[in-house]
């Protein structure tokens, strides 16, 4: 028996050793996916005493693991603390993903890192190279710790005022964690139930520590590291970092100018402000809301919706098709409308190849965006831009919500889990992974052109 047990072990490890880094990455995202599903059923993980169904514990492992924030169930009412507790670890290892995390314990237990684990980490970290991995894991691990503990010590005065000194510690590590990983899980269903921080909308101290931590995470890791090296002297970042900040920046001025004057513009002044800056943060990659959504104009709703596909940078703990896609898009097309052979960011030229995943990245996620919206609207009799507004959510790994995901039926539900797992994992990662076996053809057809716009 034991003998038999080794055999099938040793195969086992075999198979994976095979594996290669997209496979690796899939496999971690799913596997913590089932373990939070086995976790949330336990009975002693809801309020109740009694165990979560399958599709709820599902639902809330995939959108925790996948940094969504999406819920079925409100999180402080539904799930107990060790539940809760749940959530918040899935977050922080979804938003860091499985092979950082495991990276973490191997550099701290002393043991050394392969090549095969350092390639998987390269692909997870969205890094340029292998060289230099394990000290930028590292780098991971000190602003993660630094950045949270620093949230937790400015929100902690206001939740420990109105809950207490214990529950308020725990409120401020719990939203911490969440919003520095972009999960968007709140406990604020305590007040009032799917609230969200409506309760805080123009707290100085929560919305401040929320939106710092949002972008602290979105940003992504590898531009930190250009920072923390360079300091101020941006002519030596990387073109990424530079496109990444300059992007990022004009994806928070312009739509700021937007809800400030069209959307916000009957409130007070004050309110205004705090609720215009809170909801271009998080509209990219947290699904925390200071405002009941459903009072925002169509107009509003699209602009949210286009905001959620976008998402932040790569290589950081949010999702989107990436700011750094959406600039390589519209580079390329200012390069066509200048009859300009390729693509360039601050003097440097596009590889056609960044080019070419760029556009398929965009497909693949209005496609998926469109037709799932389509398949909900028509399965549940929802307005369109309702099941827009959540299947955008979905596959940005967003969480902001209209509040109709937790009356949706099982196949509406399934379908936003698939875009959440998308969403989180990376498209053309599952498709690498799935098709890792073809090889590239050297050579190349005959050449015709075709007439196109």
């Amino acid at each position: 028996m034991t003998n038999i047990f080794k055999t099938t072990l040793t195969k086992i490890l075999t198979k994976i050793r095979r594996l290669n880094s997209f496979q690796i990455l899939i496999i971690g995202y799913i596997a913590i996916i089932l373990v939070g599903t086995v976790l949330l059923e336990l009975p002693f993980s809801t309020v109740s005493g009694s165990s979560a169904s399958l599709m709820d514990a599902l639902f809330t492992s995939t959108s925790a693991a996948c940094v969504t924030g999406l819920v079925v169930q409100d999180t402080a009412t539904y799930w107990s603390g060790f539940g809760q507790f749940v959530i918040m670890l899935l977050a922080q290892v979804g938003g860091l993903g499985s092979v950082t995390v495991t990276a973490w314990f191997a550099i701290l237990s002393g043991r050394k890192i392969g090549l095969v684990q350092r390639s998987t980490m390269q692909e997870a970290m969205a890094a340029p190279k292998v060289g230099g991995i394990v000290r930028l894991a590292g780098f991971i691990l000190k602003v993660t710790l630094v950045t949270e503990v620093i949230g937790i010590f400015i929100m902690m005065p206001a939740f420990c005022a109105d809950f207490g000194m214990l529950k308020g510690t725990w409120y401020a590590i719990f939203h911490s964690v969440s919003a520095f990983c972009n999960a968007g899980f709140d406990l604020m269903g305590s007040v009032t139930p799917f609230s969200s921080m409506t309760g805080y909308a123009v707290n100085p101290f929560i919305n401040i520590a929320i939106m710092l931590l949002i972008i602290v995470g979105g940003i992504g890791f590898l531009t930190w590291d250009d920072m923390r090296a360079n300091t101020i002297h941006l002519k030596k970042y990387r073109m990424q970092s530079k496109v990444i900040l300059f992007t990022t920046a004009c994806l928070l001025i312009i739509p700021a100018l937007y809800f400030f004057f069209f959307e916000f513009s009957g409130k007070p002044m004050g309110e205004r402000i705090w609720e215009t800056m809170f909801i271009t943060v998080t509209a990219r990659t947290a699904g925390f809301a200071s405002i009941d959504l459903n009072s925002l104009s169509q107009t509003g709703m699209a602009v949210m919706i286009i905001l959620m596909l976008i998402g932040a940078a790569p290589g950081s703990t949010a999702g989107g098709i990436k700011v750094t896609t959406l600039a390589v898009i519209i580079s390329t097309a200012w390069s066509v409308f200048r009859r300009r052979e390729n693509a360039s960011f601050f003097g440097r030229r596009i590889a056609d190849d960044t080019v070419k995943y760029a556009a398929t990245v965009v497909l693949m996620y209005i496609t998926l965006f469109i037709l799932s919206s389509l398949v909900i609207c028509s399965v549940e009799g929802l307005p369109l831009m309702s099941c827009m507004f959540e299947t955008a959510s979905a596959i940005g790994t967003v969480g902001l919500s209209l509040g109709i995901t937790p009356s949706l039926g099982v196949v509406s539900r399934l379908i936003l889990i698939f875009l959440m797992f998308i969403g989180r994992a990376g498209g053309l990662t599952i498709i690498f992974a799935t098709i890792s076996g073809t090889t590239g053809n050297v050579s190349k057809l005959p050449q015709e052109k075709i007439t196109v716009g």
